[in-house]
């Protein structure tokens, strides 16, 4: 642990020592939808990287907001904690003051659960789950397997639920839940960026211009449409069975296309493209403009 962090301590009882989780399986999947934020991802696995030597794990606290059929993670942050075979220290101090601070930013995220990484549900888990569950109502266990277990990394979601006989051994069963990743548009630029980089021999790429960005929507858009009068050349031949979900799909992608002439189309673009041209040369000219009068001035 890091100086001046003084985790406190929870002992594990011998009731959950006897009555281990139970993690149900896959196929049991219900529960609200848990949609995880990309940053989310980067963070968990930044704290993980920076963990302290001997560190089988690390976990933190889960931020975000609640509807009536979604989790949304937007944000989290690491709390320190220590772990052997019979005892689990978390500085529960620190989480509260986390918490304070991050409420002082985004005054609209809350605590939605906590996670861990690893792709195991220990009993250490279970006491960790109980300091949460004071924190949030039915909080989400987030399990993010940084080890890489075939071969890729796999995120799973849980909630708990208590099992057992009234007046003897109670337990906790850990359920999974639907885990969907989702993005805001600026966090899509981010994430095409470090996907770019995996093809770069030195791992880095720099910023694209507005000119490539509209470049490589055309682009994008243009395979897709491809793809997409493929398939249906394919349904009307024969060589595909028609998917009645593809058809709506594809029935309100053309619905919510505008009832426009190719000319006013053209002209449209052709409108919008100048304009993007005479900001950009705006842009240049004032950049110029500043250089210029910084060289004056140290003269």
């Amino acid at each position: 642990m890091s100086r001046g962090v003084r985790p406190t301590p929870f002992s594990l009882s011998p009731a959950v020592m006897a009555a281990p989780a139970v993690v149900v399986a896959p196929g049991s999947l219900h529960g609200p939808v848990v949609k995880v934020h990309p940053v989310v991802l980067a963070s968990i696995v930044d704290s993980y990287e920076r963990r302290n030597e001997g560190a089988a794990r690390v976990i933190g606290t889960l931020l975000g907001s609640v509807d009536k059929h979604s989790v949304e993670v937007t944000n989290c942050f690491s709390v320190p904690h220590n772990e052997s075979e019979d005892e689990v220290a978390v500085d529960m101090e620190f989480a509260k003051n986390m918490y304070e601070l991050h409420k002082k930013v985004s005054s609209a995220e809350q605590i939605l659960g906590w996670y861990a990484t690893g792709n195991d549900i220990t009993e250490h888990s279970v006491l960790i789950h109980e300091y949460y569950s004071r924190e949030a109502t039915n909080p989400i266990h987030l399990t993010v397997d940084t080890s890489l277990e075939g071969g890729r990394m796999n995120i799973k979601a849980y909630i708990s639920t208590p099992m057992g006989v009234p007046g003897k051994t109670m337990g906790v069963m850990f359920t999974p839940l639907t885990v969907q990743f989702i993005h805001y548009d600026t966090e899509r630029i981010g994430i095409d960026l470090i996907t770019k980089t995996c093809f770069n021999p030195n791992r880095s790429i720099g910023l694209t211009s507005d000119l490539q960005q509209v470049g490589s929507a055309a682009t994008g858009l243009q395979d897709s449409l491809s793809t997409v009068l493929q398939y249906a050349e394919d349904v009307l031949s024969g060589k595909v069975s028609a998917d009645n979900n593809v058809g709506r799909f594809l029935m309100d992608l053309v619905n919510q296309v505008p009832k426009i002439t190719p000319e006013d189309f053209e002209a449209m673009l052709n409108s919008n493209i100048n304009d993007l041209l005479m900001v950009t040369y705006l842009a240049n000219l004032t950049q110029s403009q500043i250089a210029l009068n910084e060289k004056l001035l140290n003269l």
